[in-house]
């Protein structure tokens, strides 16, 4: 940790060393560590980034830990030139940053935590945990075995069976909460406090958060170290469109990349939209709201994050939008329909509100745009049930087929050829 200079309060600038704390004891704020920006710049170069192997550790040097112990093969998802969805919505440059396939447990929390569990085993804690939504309990979960960490999750109580199923195949002690995420959160920071234990977002959270980075930094990298025009992040407890901006920022003020930073626009389902409210009310922190969403990833009413949100979005000039369950759904087929990608709710939430985006002007049609895929659509797959057609049914021979198909052979045709 050679090039960490420590924590500091960002909303009151006090300083503390890089130790287990997580709210500054002067203002309550929350703590984000800090770097020697300028030794950073005398060691670390593109080439020497490019050589190290494709997981977040190759930007290590921005990183709050002492030596990787997990995560070595998470991150560095594809940034996907999406060419025909970019048809579709009117645009010339369109990317999709797909964690929906990051390793091991398919969602971009498998970069905040293995940067979380690995600090949590240099400071010393005996047991690992989380307060989550469902993706990070399967991560947590997963980064806890491989580190061979005691783990407890905890959920509320109506989680999709398939998050459930995702965390607890690896053995945690998995307990749900009767009530919302809200509710989770409140009954962990109590037990962090009780037991001493290591809970990646509450008391590790600082170093948490510090994953999210390097997604900022693929982004720039996989775009041959430029910054896009746009980048549309979903917004849950708002850790990660914060942390997209520090990166960016980070990898500007050790030489990596020069220009313009983007506009990071946030996006967040109508039923659980307290950032997007405040965005449009011109508040400064949001004010908690009941979550109503089929989106149940982002269904946190109070987020920790949220007027750091709110503030990167009003710093990059950009925006937000909050858009219906019906928009997210027609999302989620949208992009597979069009480039081979199942996202989960969340993804439909921010492909959506692109499009959102796009139609109120926010978003030009010659202007670049990274589209941010938080998670795997096999996740939340009971969600999409009822809008894919059912298998056509027929007996076992040729004649069978053309019997019931024979009219669509000429369709097939004639669309392979437009292709």
């Amino acid at each position: 940790m050679k090039f960490v200079a420590g924590l500091t309060c960002h909303l009151c600038g006090a300083t503390y060393p890089a130790e287990a704390l997580w709210v500054c004891v002067e203002c309550l704020g929350p703590l984000e560590v800090s770097y020697d920006h300028a030794a950073i710049r005398g060691v670390v170069s593109r080439g020497l980034i490019e050589s190290r192997p494709p997981s977040l550790w190759r930007y290590r040097e921005l990183l709050p830990v002492e030596e990787p112990r997990t995560g070595l093969h998470s991150g560095f998802t594809p940034l996907v030139r999406a060419t025909r969805l970019a048809r579709e919505l009117g645009l010339d440059e369109l990317y999709i940053k797909d964690d929906s396939v990051n390793h091991p447990t398919f969602s971009y929390k498998d970069r905040v935590v293995s940067v979380a569990a690995t600090r949590a085993v240099e400071l010393g804690f005996q047991v690992f945990g989380c307060a989550s939504t469902g993706n990070l309990a399967g991560s947590v979960a997963a980064h806890a075995a491989r580190l061979g960490l005691p783990c407890y999750v905890f959920i509320p109580n109506d989680l999709e069976p398939a998050k459930i199923l995702g965390a607890a195949i690896y053995e945690p002690h998995v307990v749900a909460v009767e009530g919302n995420y809200d509710d989770v959160n409140r009954l962990c920071t109590q037990i962090a406090d009780r037991y001493g234990w290591g809970f990646a977002n509450i008391n590790l959270r600082a170093y948490y958060a510090e994953g999210a980075k390097t997604m900022g930094f693929e982004i720039a990298e996989q775009l041959g170290w430029r910054f896009p025009d746009h980048i549309v992040s979903p917004v849950a407890g708002g850790t990660l469109l914060p942390r997209i901006f520090k990166g960016l920022r980070e990898l500007r003020d050790v030489g990596l990349v020069s220009g313009q930073l983007p506009k990071i626009h946030a996006a967040q389902p109508s039923g659980s939209a307290p950032v997007i409210k405040a965005i449009e009310a011109g508040l400064e922190f949001p004010e908690p709201v009941k979550p109503n969403t089929i989106a149940k990833s982002l269904a946190i009413g109070n987020p920790a994050d949220g007027f750091q949100v709110v503030r990167v979005v009003k710093e990059t000039g950009a925006t937000g939008a909050m858009v219906s369950d019906e928009e997210i759904l027609d999302a989620v087929q949208l992009l597979a329909r069009t480039e081979g990608i199942f996202a989960e709710a969340a993804g439909g939430t921010t492909l959506a509100a692109t499009r959102a985006l796009i139609r109120r002007g926010v978003i030009k049609s010659s202007e670049s745009v990274v589209v941010c895929i938080t998670g795997n659509g096999f996740k939340t797959a009971d969600v999409m049930f009822d809008r894919v057609a059912r298998p056509t049914q027929i007996g076992r021979g040729l004649a069978d087929f053309e019997r019931v198909l024979g009219s669509q052979i000429g369709v097939v045709a004639a669309a392979a050829a437009r292709a």
